[in-house]
Parts: C-alpha cells; sequence; structure tokens
C-alpha cells in the first residue's frame, strides 16, 4: 500500500488558479474559496470534499481506504 500524501495541489474550475495545499486528516473540506477570483468552490456531486473534485490527490481517507472522509 502506497504512504498517504496531504499535499494536494487545488485548481480553480472558474480562473484556472492554482494552489498547493495540505489536507486535514481529521475533517472534510466542504468549502474552498479560490484566493485568485474568490470562487467557493464545493464538492462535485459524488465526491466527498473540494480534494477529491479539484485537486490533485485524494483526500486522505480515500487514499488509505477509499472511505469517503465524511463517513465516519
Amino acid at each position: 500500500m502506497s504512504p498517504v500524501v496531504l499535499q494536494s495541489t487545488i485548481t480553480c474550475p472558474q480562473c484556472g488558479h492554482v494552489k498547493d495545499e495540505t489536507m486535514p486528516t481529521d475533517a472534510c473540506q466542504w468549502f474552498y474559496e479560490c484566493e485568485n477570483c474568490g470562487t467557493v468552490l464545493r464538492p462535485k456531486q459524488g465526491d466527498c470534499c473540494v480534494f477529491c473534485s479539484y485537486g490533485t490527490n485524494k483526500c486522505p481517507p480515500i487514499q488509505a481506504d477509499g472511505r469517503s472522509c465524511c463517513a465516519g
């Protein structure tokens, strides 16, 4: 099994701005505000968090065992 990656690069779908972020390991991140254009990103339908929708790496729980970070 591969180690869990805590860094993810989020790309804003509105303006294309990219930023490296550290993902939380103990909570879902349902909102993310683009620092460039101010758009508030929310997870796409079927995704558990903004990292799973807009990041280069899925959230830590999905990476570790495929469970949603919101599953508890």
